[in-house]
């Protein structure tokens, strides 16, 4: 979602590291960044390593993971709650609206629990099935990316069963890294602001395009958004 289909200005980074520095860690904007589309307790837990690497912070444990998970949810709801910044990316609606339109299921998967998502929902006026097809967070799932759990229970709740008719469009690391284990047969990767195209390309994904509005035509859709 974050960076994909809704708009980031590093705001996920700045609370994950914000959150960490909460629990005696170290972590600046650009370390979070690595960790971004990722569960976020799984991305608090590996940035704890990595400070604790750096001799700053305690023993990693689930009781302190859970702590800063927590002030991590406080920030971020917020955020998506009342921010100005915070909206679709420039065609997302119009590009959900013209891939249902020619049957094509529309889903929606995170590493954002589920209450984050209602939070977004709610101000983008988003919903299942008005908007999308399913939306599967990373609290729903045994693992989150780059696993394809949340791929694999996606195409579930679409009755979809062949994952090479299917397209994961992402705009991080581990989201490519998702696709590829998913098996899609489009596996998409935006640059932008979280990652470039040189730091994306060495990834290896099927298509590398630079916005959300260039992603029918990597599929060999034409149609205007």
């Amino acid at each position: 979602m974050a960076g994909t289909t809704v708009r980031d200005g590093s705001d996920v980074a700045r609370c994950l590291s914000n959150a960490l520095r909460s629990g005696g860690y170290y972590c600046d904007e650009a370390l979070a960044n690595t960790r971004m589309g990722m569960s976020k307790p799984l991305a608090i837990a590996e940035l704890a390593a990595l400070s604790l690497e750096r001799g700053v912070g305690k023993a990693v444990t689930p009781g302190l993971v859970s702590e800063m998970h927590r002030e991590f949810l406080r920030a971020i709801n917020e955020h998506y709650r009342s921010h100005p910044s915070v909206g679709a990316m420039e065609g997302a609606d119009e590009i959900f609206a013209a891939l249902r339109h020619r049957g094509i299921k529309v889903a929606l998967d995170t590493g954002f629990s589920r209450p984050t998502v209602e939070v977004i929902f709610a101000r983008l006026g988003w919903s299942v099935p008005s908007t999308f097809d399913a939306v599967v967070t990373s609290d729903e799932v045994a693992q989150g990316r780059p696993s394809a759990d949340l791929f694999r229970e996606a195409m579930r709740r679409c009755g979809v069963t062949d994952p090479s008719r299917c397209a994961h469009v992402g705009d991080t690391p581990s989201d490519i890294g998702e696709g590829r284990a998913a098996g899609a047969g489009w596996n998409v990767a935006i640059a932008g602001p979280s990652h470039t195209r040189e730091q994306l390309a060495v990834h290896r994904p099927t298509h590398l395009v630079g916005s959300l509005n260039e992603v029918p035509a990597a599929l060999g859709l034409a149609f205007r958004t």
